[in-house]
């Protein structure tokens, strides 16, 4: 099952033309099968019919001759080869004369059998009867010494040899009493009844190539038509993924793709109307809470009791952290940036200036060949977040660059005490952190992973968080260079 599914082509496109193919070698099989089948059965009531005939006329010859006193039958025999002869190659041997047999095959033997129940119906089961077949080139007469072909054409009854394909012969041999045989020997009324057929000769197989490869130019074409607009609607779907800003697919093509153009143009329409109303509604919450918050903190410094003045604050702060967070976390999902070729290496060195200003350790290896497709603003965003938790959480960044012909792999690595396994994925979620204060000194508000991640995604990479065997925490970020 295995196999077969590796020999399936994975497109639609090869998928289809092979349905095409095999359907049409199928047929072609069907088709051969049955007219086999339906000339092997004419030939099987050919080769009966002809086998009687013949019978009866060998019997009529055999009756003649042994109605003749056996002092007249040469004379007979002569008078008849000097007129012209008879349907039959006929002598009057002294022996037996051995036949070098064909090869077995049912309709031989059908021959056989009802050419030798025609002669016992006609001539009774006294005579003894030797009856076979012989190819014309190892055919025997008068004796075992003389071939057929060696004799001189009056003799040898040339019609017997009936063209380059040699048909057998049918060879018969009448006891005649005194040690005396009648040789009879003939070709069948369709001498090439025996001859091997070809059903599957080299014309048909090259009209079978030629049909096959009209098949496939014709067919190619139109399922390449036919699929177009589904590699488009593809192409669309890997776009959106990367970004909303792009225009709608054309609605054409076969009714169901039609319809499925219309579905996606009006999913991303969607889309885009769920994002722009979730920014319009985050712009208002920050607008909003900006005036409540002023007046609580102001109300808070008025109060008298100096811990519940401390704990009021402390609230707002983390209220107001947790705002600011959230309009964060929108605009970090929200990217507008046009894509543009970005050269990843010059952009972490940037980024490792930075830290090296602020005395934090970071080291840059590896090469990252050509420019990448990205945005700018948004993938250096993503990128300082990962390095500045590497940074804070582990006490440094050691950074290495991957490229290939297909992706870029950035992998950033700390020396911090790591992440239990349980938590891993849960670092992606808002607001979590391992280290639960909300303090300024002791880490931000637990957002930096998931936004850093949704930029990622947008530009169609993957994002990764394991802990290293020697200690700290691994992060693999891979971008594809389509």
């Amino acid at each position: 099952m295995k196999l077969i599914r590796t020999l399936i082509p994975g497109s639609l496109l090869k998928r289809m033309l092979l349905v095409m193919v095999l359907g049409v070698l199928l047929a072609q099989v069907v088709s051969n099968l049955i007219w086999v089948q339906q000339i092997s059965r004419d030939k099987r009531e050919v080769a009966a019919r002809m086998a009687e005939d013949l019978a009866e006329g060998v019997s009529s010859t055999v009756t003649f001759f042994r109605a003749l006193p056996s002092e007249y039958r040469h004379l007979v025999l002569s008078q008849l080869r000097d007129m012209g002869g008879t349907r039959f190659f006929v002598s009057l041997n002294r022996e037996v004369i051995e036949i070098t047999d064909i090869e077995d095959s049912a309709l031989k033997q059908l021959v056989l059998e009802r050419f030798t129940q025609g002669l016992r119906k006609k001539l009774g089961s006294a005579p003894e009867i030797l009856v076979s077949f012989s190819l014309p080139e190892n055919l025997h007469v008068f004796n075992n010494r003389t071939l057929l072909l060696d004799l001189p054409p009056r003799w040898s009854q040339q019609s017997l040899i009936y063209d380059s394909q040699s048909p057998p012969i049918l060879v018969a041999q009448v006891g005649m009493g005194d040690g005396e045989w009648l040789y009879l020997a003939a070709l069948l009324p369709k001498p090439d009844l025996l001859v091997k057929s070809d059903y599957l000769p080299m014309d048909r197989l090259l009209f079978l190539a030629l049909l096959l490869g009209i098949l496939l130019l014709l067919g190619g074409a139109i399922v390449r038509w036919l699929t177009r607009p589904l590699a488009q609607l593809s192409g669309a779907a890997e776009q959106l993924g990367l970004g909303l800003e792009r225009e709608p697919i054309p609605e054409r093509g076969p009714l169901e793709i039609k319809a499925t153009a219309q579905a996606f143009n009006r999913m991303q329409e969607r889309i885009q109307r769920f994002i722009d109303d979730r920014e319009r509604l985050f712009s208002a919450i920050s607008h909003d809470l900006k005036t409540p918050i002023t007046r609580l903190r102001l109300r808070a410094e008025m109060l008298d009791d100096p811990r519940d003045r401390d704990t009021f604050g402390r609230d707002l702060e983390e209220l107001e952290q947790m705002v600011k967070g959230a309009l964060e976390c929108s605009r970090g999902t929200d990217i507008h940036e046009p894509l543009q070729p970005v050269d990843i290496l010059a952009l972490l060195e940037s980024l490792q200036g930075d830290a090296q200003e602020l005395g934090r350790d970071m080291t840059l290896q590896g090469d990252a060949g050509p420019a990448l497709s990205a945005r700018p603003l948004a993938l250096k965003r993503a990128l300082r977040n990962l390095i500045d938790n590497a940074l804070f959480y582990g006490g440094g960044a050691e950074v290495w660059v991957e490229n290939s012909d297909q992706q870029l792999i950035i992998r950033i690595c700390d020396r911090g005490p790591g992440v239990p396994e349980d938590m891993i994925e849960q670092l992606f979620e808002p607001y979590f952190r391992v280290e639960q204060s909300r303090s300024r000194n002791t880490g931000g508000t637990g957002l930096g992973l998931g936004i850093a991640r949704n930029i990622i995604h947008a530009h169609g990479g993957e994002l990764r968080l394991a802990n290293r065997k020697g200690g700290g925490l691994e992060v693999d970020v891979t971008l594809p260079r389509h």
